[in-house]
């Protein structure tokens, strides 16, 4: 039996929708994140080593990082979702699924932790320092890192409905949850096309199912 390792407002949130596309029988273990640290609990140590969300049992099998998921489930489960690979679409397939956690998701952490710098740093002189460091950082490197990779992203969805192709594939799992946290953030109201994709696929009634799964998502 499949069963999901969820944690609430996580990445994880992605592997469910896909579960939930391909019409699999699964069972969900949910786990609640640390009210003060927000961080996974302890629990998921004992499933993976480094407690982390999303995590796959199937059997004796574990699976862990979504992109490894993605693939092992289209792989086993649903191989219309990986485009031939001597392909266009399959060459966009195998790109996007690196680039979301490659180069997409590294900058936007990075200005959460100094969000959380800026918000937490005391006294005021050390509030001062800290924003300074944060502002200059996020200045020289992960803010226009972050810009550049919506423009591209936004680029390329002017001509593609879906990120390899003219259907769904594993890519569009994996990109879900970097762009609705972008959305959520604000970091893509200004990129139409980066809205539109994000909305077809809240649009999807396996996407709303897996959402009635899977508890609290604060990025639908």
């Amino acid at each position: 039996m499949l069963t999901l390792h969820h944690l609430n407002n996580s990445r994880s949130q992605r592997i469910l929708w896909m579960l939930e596309e391909l019409g699999l029988q699964y069972e969900i273990q949910h786990y609640a994140r640390d009210s003060v640290t927000n961080l996974a609990p302890a629990a998921l140590k004992q499933v993976h080593a480094l407690g982390k969300s999303p995590v796959l049992t199937d059997g004796v099998i574990t699976v862990a990082e979504s992109g490894a998921i993605i693939e092992y489930l289209a792989l086993t489960y649903g191989q219309t979702l990986i485009p031939a690979a001597d392909t266009e679409s399959g060459r966009q397939y195998r790109y996007w699924l690196h680039f979301a956690e490659g180069s997409l998701m590294p900058p936007m952490v990075a200005k959460l932790v100094f969000d959380k710098v800026r918000a937490n740093s005391k006294p005021f002189f050390v509030k001062m320092i800290a924003n300074k460091i944060a502002d200059k950082v996020m200045g020289a490197y992960f803010g226009p890192n972050m810009v550049a990779n919506m423009q591209f992203i936004e680029q390329h969805l002017v001509d593609n409905q879906w990120f390899a192709g003219d259907s769904l594939s594993g890519a569009d799992f994996q990109m879900s949850f970097p762009l609705e946290a972008s959305i959520a953030r604000g970091a893509a109201m200004q990129c139409p096309n980066i809205l539109a994709f994000v909305q077809r696929i809240h649009a999807r009634p396996a996407y709303q199912a897996a959402l009635q799964k899977g508890g609290k998502y604060a990025y639908a």
